[in-house]
């Protein structure tokens, strides 16, 4: 008789774990609460490779799944006080996490990259140093492709993004090369407090030895802590004092050797540097060549939504940092710019958005947007001009206004986008296509 597998969420991750659980054998359920037009494409799909797809079950209907399953796959989105983490515990049922289930099966070298921030750049950044070295390498997880499914193609070398959520669900999960960025307030409507997140995010290196590598942040406080935990070789990346670092204007190795001069880097922010260190001190640790690394870096220009440059008219250059969703990128970014407007707001999660006026010494005026539009305005009261905007179009007017030759209009929000749009890509765009209706077309990223 075949085991049986319940595949909780058929957002891209779930539907690659319910399609390789049946491949592998399994008799495979897969439930989805909210069946969006692209679950229900999904449906078609799972159906024909014999996946029963059950959509809204109540709490029995959940319950008897659950009871008849010899294994429970939540999925990445699927938030911890769903029912089914309480019911699979209760009766004994065996929860793992898609990145557990699927580093199972891959057979290769994983790299694993965690954090707050800048995930999903670093682990591109090594996936391309890695190509670069002339390795076969996959980025995978929340980024590319699901690793499930990259688990079965061909790639020498799997670098996965993977979260917090994940690595909570993970039992044996051993990266070669697991990397922790930063850690700051965020999901905290997901974990109970900051310890718990952390011990999550930990769990990236739990199960290393001592010939694999730990790549931590050697500016952070918290990362230094729970790195004295790690059972394999650190190695620290900071803007200075560190193994990999930044010296006279140069990214260095352990040992001095230059890697790239920032002058040949299209982006250099400090946190740009950090990626750029903590990517160079991953790749090499996995094989990539110094050559490599230097190719990647010179041909890197960032990542969609995190301070790219969509507009520059009248000595005013306009950034969409819609991906910044949580305090502490956004002050990343803040402390990129000498004077900035600033567009931020949505919909909070339970964080303390005062922390943004830790950079009010850089910000000349603050439009409001979204949800949390008090708990903007509240955090700037007494210290900078606010102005609560209706919309996106509001906000960007009202940007325009308050702008000076030679400021940055960043729209960097510290919140998620989930009132306004559906995606912080979505609010993203919305914001680059007002500024150019405001602008232009010809003024849009910088070609006036």
């Amino acid at each position: 008789m075949a085991d049986s597998a319940l595949v909780v969420g058929l957002g891209i991750s779930g539907a690659a774990v319910a399609r390789a659980l049946r491949q592998r054998g399994y008799d495979v359920v897969a439930v989805d609460d909210h069946p969006s037009d692209a679950v229900r494409a999904r449906r078609a799909e799972l159906e024909q490779l014999g996946v029963e797809v059950v959509t809204k079950p109540d709490a029995s209907a959940l319950a008897a799944l659950v009871h008849g399953a010899d294994l429970v796959v939540p999925s990445p989105g699927v938030p911890p006080r769903h029912p089914v983490f309480a019911v699979a515990r209760d009766r004994g049922v065996s929860l793992v996490g898609d990145v557990e289930l699927a580093s199972r099966w891959a057979n290769r070298p994983l790299v694993a990259v965690t954090g707050t921030n800048g995930k999903t750049t670093v682990t591109g950044l090594v996936t391309d140093m890695l190509v670069a070295s002339g390795i076969t390498a996959v980025a995978a997880g929340n980024i590319g492709v699901p690793l499930a499914e990259a688990a079965d193609g061909p790639a020498e070398l799997l670098v996965v993004e993977v979260s917090s959520f994940q690595l909570e669900l993970t039992e044996r999960f051993r990266p070669a090369v697991a990397v922790w960025l930063n850690l700051a307030p965020d999901h905290l409507d997901w974990h109970r407090d900051m310890e718990d997140y952390a011990r999550a995010k930990a769990r990236i290196w739990a199960n290393q030895q001592d010939d694999d590598t730990a790549v931590v942040n050697a500016d952070d406080a918290t990362v230094q802590r729970w790195a004295a935990t790690a059972p394999s070789r650190v190695v620290r990346f900071g803007l200075r004092d560190a193994d990999y670092r930044v010296d006279g204007d140069v990214l260095r190795t352990p040992d001095g050797t230059e890697i790239v001069d920032v002058a040949a880097l299209h982006r250099s922010l400090p946190h740009d540097l950090e990626n750029a260190l903590a990517a160079s001190a991953a790749a090499l640790a996995a094989g990539a060549s110094l050559d490599g690394v230097r190719a990647a870096l010179r041909e890197w220009r960032g990542s969609p939504h995190r301070v790219a440059l969509v507009g520059d008219a009248g000595g005013v250059q306009w950034y969409d940092d819609s991906k910044a969703t949580n305090p502490h990128a956004a002050l990343a970014a803040l402390r990129g710019f000498d004077s900035v407007v600033l567009v931020a707001g949505g919909r909070n999660k339970g964080l303390d958005l005062s922390a943004l006026a830790q950079a009010a010494d850089r910000v000349r005026a603050v439009v409001a947007i979204g949800d949390a539009a008090p708990e903007v305005q509240q955090a700037f009261a007494d210290v900078r001009p606010v102005t609560v905007a209706a919309s996106m179009d509001d906000a960007v007017r009202a940007a325009a206004a308050y702008a000076e030759p030679g400021d940055a209009v960043l729209l960097s929000p510290g919140c998620a986008s989930f009132d306004w749009y559906g995606s912080y890509a979505e609010r993203g765009d919305d914001f680059a296509r007002a500024v150019g209706e405001l602008l232009g077309e010809d003024a849009r990223a910088g070609r006036s």
